[in-house]
Formats: C-alpha cells, sequence, structure tokens
C-alpha cells in the first residue's frame, strides 16, 4: 500500500470515527434536551398546579384585605359624620337662649356638686353664668357655691372645683363622653358583621 492510500484510509477511518463521535454527541445533545424538556415540563406543571391549589386562598385573602378597607373607609365617613354632627352639637350648646343654657347648666349641677360648697370655673367668654346668677342659683337650692376668679379655656358649662378635685362639666367634655359611646358602639357594629 502507498503513502497515498494509507493517508487515504487514515483520513477515511478519521473521518467516519469522527461522524460516529459526533453522531454519538448529537444523540447525547438530544437526549439530554429531551430530559431536559421533561424536567422543564414537570416544573412548569408544579407550578401550575400550586396555583391552581392556591389561587382560591389568594383569591380569598384579597377579599379579606378589600373588606378590610371598605371597613377601614366606612369607619372614617362615620368618624367625620360624627365629628360633624358632634361639632354640630357643640355649636347649638354655645348658641343657646339665655334661659335654656342656665336650665342647662343648673341640672348639670344638680347632678355634679358633691358637698355644695365648691368654686365654679367658667370661660373668659361666659356670659350667663355670673355671681349674681350663682348667688340666684344657691338661694334656691341651698348651696353655697362660688364663682372662681381663675377662667379655663372651655367652650361652655363649667368646672366644678373642690381643693385639687375638678369634676369638669364642659360643652367640651359633655361632647367628648357623648363621642367615646357613639363610636365605640359604631367600632362595635362595624365589627361585629
Amino acid at each position: 500500500m502507498s503513502l497515498a492510500e494509507i493517508k487515504k484510509k487514515i483520513e477515511t477511518e478519521a473521518r467516519e470515527e469522527g461522524g460516529r463521535i459526533l453522531d454519538k454527541a448529537r444523540s447525547l445533545v438530544a437526549s439530554i434536551n429531551e430530559e431536559m424538556n421533561g424536567e422543564i415540563k414537570k416544573i412548569e406543571q408544579g407550578y401550575e398546579d400550586r396555583f391552581r391549589k392556591e389561587q382560591p386562598e389568594m383569591l380569598r385573602r384579597r377579599e379579606i384585605v378589600a373588606g378590610l378597607d371598605v371597613k377601614k373607609i366606612e369607619l372614617g365617613v362615620k368618624q367625620d359624620a360624627i365629628s360633624e354632627a358632634l361639632a354640630g352639637a357643640l355649636s347649638q350648646l354655645g348658641s343657646l337662649q339665655k334661659d335654656k343654657y342656665l336650665n342647662f347648666v343648673g341640672t348639670l349641677l344638680a347632678e355634679a356638686v358633691e358637698t355644695g360648697e365648691e368654686e365654679v370655673l367658667v370661660s373668659e367668654s361666659e356670659k350667663f353664668v355670673t355671681s349674681e346668677w350663682i348667688a340666684e342659683y344657691n338661694a334656691k337650692t341651698g348651696k353655697k357655691l362660688t364663682l372662681g376668679k381663675e377662667k379655663r379655656p372651655i367652650t361652655g358649662g363649667f368646672i366644678l372645683k373642690q381643693g385639687d378635685i375638678e369634676t369638669n362639666c364642659s360643652w367640651d367634655m359633655l361632647i367628648r363622653w357623648i363621642r367615646d359611646d357613639i363610636e365605640a358602639d359604631v367600632v362595635k357594629r362595624l365589627f361585629s358583621a
């Protein structure tokens, strides 16, 4: 055999061997791709199954959050309505006619007086609760109340003072008590449903 034939034979065998190696490599790549595609499909299917299972829970949670948001908005609207109504009530208390104002103050005094010797503190702008009116009230009820010289930053009503003890019967405090009761009822109704 000549050198050219040997060279040709080696090249042919090398091409055949290279072709077999290349075919084997292609086959291995195809097998790996097929296996990876199967894994990818399993993972995708797993996520789809998991999503299908968790979707109702996710939707339920979203509904809960939306419901809480609605209740929060309702509470805000109701608090605003309460604030407006109580501001109106405070305004009406401040604009009562003299007789009604003093009757109301007299009723509050009858409820709040403990010893009958308290000091009655009023605001700087108080027009109707005067020393004269207190004297008339004392004459009718047998009390010994006095009008205090100290003025308080209240919108109306009074504060009874006996030593270090004070009983706040100002319009502001009355409205605050009413607000606390109303808000507690609103919260109870909102969150019991």
